[in-house]
């Protein structure tokens, strides 16, 4: 077995140094200038004039599609959706607002807002047979893992509008995965703590009757703190969007081929469960139970600054943002004013604070600005307010909806749009000829 590893590893470095030298070649491609942002060159003929692909693992400097929702600019620490930036609209608009925005290309006055508050209100509910697919998954279940499949499952409810090619139809399909994600999310959790489940309250806001029923019980009265009401609020708005991330290329990827909106949403949430995407805030909170308490800080702190020490700081820098996460900035004030209010005496929330600190004084981190992001800040709200770590995916996947969909609407609406078909650069075996098994040594 050996033998055949050592033979394939030198396989494929000659492979590699063969691919090293096929040669340089000199274009000329057309390049195009969005509103902002750099420069794109323009790669579509590229076989056809050419004979060769791009090579580009990661995507990180190919566009894969035209786009008018979201732009983010990492070295400035800029976020904007539909040209707003994210410090504005988290002062002055709320999750709904920031949805019908996204959707529409603008933002709505208050009796288009009223109408959309009010069809959104009216599709909060889900079929009563979705509750037996439920029962269905055991109790032990990753609530992602749920998430997933009963998003999926919509799809067997509304066959009657998903027919892509209808404006109408994506609209109120739309609609519909923005107002049932907070429920399914709620059923999911409550499925794992074996509570029954509770039905929305079309009287309370978006954010609070997420909240209730997620925590309420039907034999007690629930009360929405407004505080926390309004973090809940804010996490929706700041997870809302964030261009061509891997879960909004997965869900484009998926739409590409017709597939119909509720599969496309659930695709995207496989894409998002994965750890180095949407389960960052989860990875804080297992860094701050790996630390354990503030008294073994300094040492932690130590093993992340060895090179030679895999120890990471969780929750800290951000692969897009080089500079500092704009929605850092707004979830650090707000995070400070839920654990305020709460009072909450959590050895776990005690260190993340104290991290926070060395952070944001020790020039360590910050001559590498590795300031605390958006993750660091939600998973210390989230944990503060009771839900538990299973959960944070779930609570992103249901802010990430609205940004979804609407790529989703946009790339259907693009009469340029073709089935997504990357391509490769291929280093396995040459054409050869099969051996007959009996001669085969």
């Amino acid at each position: 077995m050996a033998n055949i590893i050592r033979q394939k590893a030198n396989s494929q470095k000659q492979q590699q140094e063969a691919v090293k030298s096929a040669g340089d070649i000199t274009l000329t491609l057309p390049t195009y200038k969005g509103t902002m942002g750099p420069n794109v060159a323009d790669v579509q003929a590229l076989y056809k004039d050419h004979g060769i692909f791009t090579f580009d693992p990661g995507f990180m400097s190919t566009g894969s599609c035209q786009s008018a929702i979201t732009f983010i600019d990492g070295d400035l620490g800029q976020l904007l959706y539909r040209g707003y930036p994210i410090d504005q609209l988290a002062e002055n608009c709320t999750f709904l607002e920031t949805c019908s925005l996204l959707m529409n290309g603008e933002l709505p006055n208050k009796t288009e807002l009223e109408e959309f508050e009010n069809i959104v209100t009216q599709h909060t509910m889900v079929n009563e047979q979705v509750r037996t697919f439920y029962s269905g998954f055991r109790a032990d279940a990753h609530p992602m893992a749920i998430l997933c499949g009963a998003t999926g499952a919509l799809a067997s409810f509304y066959h009657d509008s998903l027919d892509i090619n209808n404006p109408d139809h994506r609209e109120i399909s739309a609609i519909r995965l923005i107002a049932k994600m907070p429920t399914l999310t709620a059923m999911a959790y409550k499925h794992s703590i074996g509570q029954p489940f509770m039905y929305p309250d079309n009287s309370l806001s978006f954010a609070g009757n997420f909240l209730r029923m997620m925590f309420a019980v039907p034999a007690e009265e629930y009360k929405v703190n407004p505080i926390v009401e309004r973090a809940m609020d804010l996490i929706f708005i700041l997870h809302a969007d964030h261009e061509q991330n891997a879960s909004t290329s997965t869900v484009r990827l998926a739409g590409s081929s017709g597939a119909n909106p509720f599969t496309c949403i659930a695709a995207g949430i496989a894409s998002l469960w994965g750890p180095a995407h949407g389960g960052a805030n989860e990875a804080v909170l297992d860094m701050l139970a790996e630390v354990g308490s503030v008294e073994n800080i300094p040492a932690y702190i130590e093993k992340v600054k060895d090179k030679a020490n895999p120890t990471r700081l969780m929750g800290f820098g951000h692969r897009v943002y080089k500079n500092f996460d704009p929605r850092a900035t707004l979830m650090r004030k707000t995070c400070h004013e839920v654990l305020g209010d709460l009072g909450i005496n959590d050895p776990m929330l005690d260190i993340a604070m104290e991290l926070e600190r060395i952070a944001l004084e020790d020039p360590y981190f910050v001559d590498r600005k590795l300031y605390p992001n958006v993750d660091f800040y939600s998973g210390i709200i989230l944990r503060a307010i009771g839900i538990p770590t299973n959960m944070f995916t779930c609570i992103f996947a249901l802010s990430r909806t609205v940004g979804w969909i609407s790529h989703w609407m946009e790339m259907i609406a693009e009469p340029t749009q073709k089935i997504g078909r990357p391509r490769q650069l291929y280093t396995g075996a040459t054409e050869r000829n099969v051996t007959p098994l009996k001669k085969r040594k």
